[in-house]
């Protein structure tokens, strides 16, 4: 029992800093788990499924209680295959939400399930309070209309009371030189005609002068501003909706635009990613029973049938969508790079709240816009700031920088630097 005793009381530091660091590392992994879970969710699931209320297929708060795990690995990737199959839980739930067909998920392994399963069970992560926020109630304490108008009154009441001082001052000198004996001869208005006015050289100059002035600040302001499109709104051929569906129904922006995170270009989303909720969604509550005319437009530009549910393509046609944001073709814009790699660093710079897309850095609050418009400049000048401002040193767990200093290591130990080892292999480096 002594050499027992002694045993445990050798090891049992070590177990309890093991049973600690075991307890870090479950909750680090979940933690991570549950982010990667949000963004597979944001991607896959939330055209159709919100946490906490419907949006074509159910919320899914608390899914994990109602249904079991071993259900749900099988469900979310294939449940077409379940419901085929004949599974009484999976042609059950299949009833019980209309006999809609879910999208299947075939790239998702039991992993990415478990990820998104995480996420679901956790939430959304709740906003961090921002000390340098403005209180509920707080005025703006920029320039606003009436704070202009107040100093544009104190100057034309200054000058006011500079003119009625200047007459008492003369009058209060006249009745002085009076009582001396002095007179004073009386003003005589100025009566100068135009045309006298401009026989005069100085004047001539002057006005000249003034107006090359003028002129030149009209024409710089113009030649600044030419090229720039903040507010540019053109006509969509279907009025889509941002506030709608990033908005009120909460589909997140790589959904649609998927290429934002993993290439240069964002991607206009083609129709059929459309197709995945209007095919049940058509809005008839809205138009007397019949489909939404913007829906019908989708149909028609696909060629699909909604009685028959089947397409022809002899009638499809592309949809002819009108760019709203266009850099000029020698400018480099790579989205991935921005929105993946220093995502951390825009948040922060920007002030973004983590329930808020990154798009919103540079598109503006496109969950409140009606119809898409361009929200920033877009100029040289604004990028460049942006790049001043943006602080990236607290970047250490980001792959792309941990390069940048394996590199620097590498010069300063005087070993082997490729071009390979600093990006010099990436497809955007030479193909525009």
């Amino acid at each position: 029992m002594r050499d027992i005793s002694m045993i445990l009381k050798s090891v049992w530091k070590s177990l309890f800093v093991f049973s600690a660091i075991s307890v870090m590392a479950v909750s680090t992994v979940n933690a991570q788990d549950a982010k990667e879970g949000r963004t597979l969710f944001k991607a896959k699931c939330s055209s159709c499924h919100a946490l906490d209320h419907k949006v074509v297929g159910p919320a899914l708060e608390g899914v994990s209680d109602r249904h079991p795990e071993a259900f749900l690995l099988k469900w979310i990737p294939n449940n077409a295959a379940m419901i085929a199959a004949g599974d009484p839980a999976a042609v059950k739930l299949f009833n019980e939400n209309g006999k809609v067909p879910m999208t299947t998920f075939p790239e998702l392994d039991e992993a990415k399930v478990k990820d998104i399963l995480a996420y679901i069970k956790e939430g959304e992560p709740k906003a961090a309070a921002d000390p340098n926020a403005p209180k509920a109630g707080a005025e703006d304490q920029g320039t606003s209309g009436l704070s202009i108008a107040g100093i544009v009154a104190i100057v034309i009441l200054a000058i006011v009371i500079l003119v009625i001082l200047g007459r008492a001052s003369k009058l209060l000198e006249r009745l002085i030189l009076q009582k001396q004996g002095i007179e004073m001869e009386e003003d005589v208005p100025l009566k100068v005609g135009v045309r006298k006015m401009f026989k005069n050289k100085k004047f001539v100059m002057f006005f000249i002068l003034c107006l090359i002035i003028c002129l030149g600040s009209f024409g710089w302001m113009g030649m600044w501003n030419t090229g720039v499109h903040t507010g540019y709104q053109p006509v969509q051929p279907i009025k889509f909706s941002h506030e709608l569906h990033a908005g009120i129904n909460q589909i997140d922006c790589q959904y649609c635009h998927n290429g934002a995170f993993k290439s240069k270009n964002a991607t206009i989303p083609s129709l059929n990613v459309c197709m995945n909720c209007h095919k049940a969604v058509q809005a008839r509550d809205k138009y007397d029973g019949e489909i939404s005319p913007e829906i019908k437009k989708i149909y028609s530009a696909l060629g699909y049938d909604p009685e028959t549910q089947k397409y022809d393509e002899s009638k499809s046609k592309p949809m002819e969508w009108v760019r709203v944001h266009n850099l000029p073709d020698f400018a480099y814009f790579n989205h991935s790079q921005h929105v993946v790699v220093a995502e951390d660093a825009i948040r922060k710079a920007k002030g973004l709240q983590p329930t808020e897309p990154v798009c919103f850095a540079c598109h503006g609050p496109v969950n409140t816009m009606e119809e898409i418009y361009q929200y920033s400049p877009l100029t040289m000048k604004w990028c460049i700031n942006c790049h001043k401002e943006t602080d990236i040193s607290g970047q250490k767990n980001n792959a792309f920088y941990a390069k940048v200093i394996e590199a620097h290591e590498k010069i300063k130990k005087g070993e082997k630097i490729t071009p390979a080892l600093l990006g010099g292999l990436e497809c955007g480096k030479c193909h525009y």
